[in-house]
């Protein structure tokens, strides 16, 4: 949209579990500020980089010297004018509870468990767990408290709201890592925009936005992919090497009317992923572009191209990929039979959480009789129960 000038502009992100030794993970988070520094230079009107929102985990087990480390890397990458916006949750609480994680919050970072910021006329609330991901009653008033503060000072203007669990059915991992402790609270407020981690799951995945009753994203994770999912053949961890392919942020850009854009970003190949997610009007619901139903009903099924084809070598069967038509494929079901009989069944992604997604996917056919004929059968699924056209079919004799 060539009219949206930026006024304010910030990193939201989640999970990156610092370890006491130096790992990867450290140099995904040094990356990810290294990025959102260039992007605010390179922009043509606005060049402020104003917030890091980290939304819990970003110490694995919440020892002082993954404190002190990830202190480290926000005072060589963070420029004087961000302001870091953290929150505790269940790895930080792994030395000395919420108690231990609270004392090193404030002592590290000089930040509350529970902070309430405006930033160029926006307002950000971050609230931390009481225990594991929970919020008890404490929590829950406080939540009320300052949503109804910010909501008084500007009615027609988003609210950022961060906390490291899902609000649960809502963002594509909010099944199994979510938490319903806050849902009521901010079902008042449409105008708030929520941000939560916890899942792992992949924030290029069209379904880590949903909207609703307000809008919700999730953060990813900068450490290990998993899928919110339980029919993979491989559970719901991906395969090596894609699993550890894991560096995603969310990009947040609002103008003066309240617009917003999200633009999920891929920090290990430094490209957005998708183009921004547009919410023009956060406090309206019927404005919302978002909803389940209504992608739904615009999802196109993806197809496999003339010329797909499938082979089986070694007793693994791979095949190419189908083209997607609306986001990607996300995943394949298979099934193989014999004499006309299925004798499996399978389900496994397209791996369409990295970039660049391969051009083939494989997996293993155990337990097949040698020297048997095989039919194969593969049909393409998109995230809204699109599902392809047409099939890709083959045969193999088993070795």
């Amino acid at each position: 949209m060539t009219d949206f000038i930026p006024i304010l502009r910030f990193v939201a992100l989640s999970d990156v579990h610092y370890t006491n030794e130096h790992s990867i993970e450290r140099e995904r988070m040094a990356k990810a500020l290294q990025i959102a520094n260039r992007i605010a230079d390179e922009h043509p009107t606005y060049k402020g980089f104003d917030a890091l929102c980290v939304v819990g985990d970003f110490a694995n087990r919440g020892t002082d010297t993954q404190f002190l480390a990830f202190k480290q890397t926000l005072n060589e990458g963070l420029r004087e004018g961000t302001k870091a916006i953290l929150s505790v949750a269940s790895h930080e609480f792994g030395s000395g509870g919420p108690v231990g994680a609270y004392s090193r919050l404030r002592r590290y970072f000089g930040q509350a468990p529970d902070v309430h910021e405006v930033i160029n006329g926006y307002h950000f609330i971050s609230v931390s767990p009481s225990h594991g991901t929970g919020f008890n009653q404490e929590k829950q008033d406080w939540t009320a408290e300052q949503l109804a503060i910010a909501a008084a000072d500007h009615p027609q203007r988003p609210i950022f709201f961060c906390q490291h669990p899902h609000v649960t059915d809502t963002v594509y991992g909010g099944i199994n890592w979510g938490e319903d402790d806050l849902n009521r609270i901010f079902m008042q407020y449409p105008q708030v925009i929520n941000f939560s981690g916890h899942s792992h799951a992949p924030i290029n995945d069209p379904r880590s936005i949903h909207q609703d009753h307000f809008t919700c994203f999730g953060c990813g994770t900068l450490s290990y992919f998993e899928n919110d999912e339980f029919d993979k053949y491989y559970g719901t961890h991906p395969p090596e090497p894609q699993q550890s392919q894991a560096a995603q942020m969310l990009i947040v850009e609002a103008d003066a009317e309240g617009r917003v854009r999200v633009t999920p970003y891929d920090i290990i190949t430094d490209q957005p992923f998708l183009p921004p997610w547009e919410i023009d009007s956060a406090w309206e619901p019927e404005s919302y572009l978002y909803t389940n139903a209504k992608r739904r009903t615009a999802a196109l099924p993806p197809y496999f191209p003339e010329g797909a084809a499938m082979r089986y070598e070694n007793g693994e069967l791979t095949f190419d990929q189908a083209v997607a038509r609306t986001d990607y494929v996300n995943d394949y079901r298979v099934k193989i039979r014999h004499k006309g009989v299925i004798v499996r069944q399978l389900a496994l992604w397209s791996h369409y959480y990295v970039i660049p997604m391969p051009e083939t996917v494989s997996l293993p056919l155990e337990g097949l009789t040698p020297g048997e004929e095989y039919a194969v059968e593969i049909i393409a699924r998109g995230f809204w129960d699109n599902v392809s056209d047409n099939k890709l079919t083959g045969k193999f004799i088993a070795t």
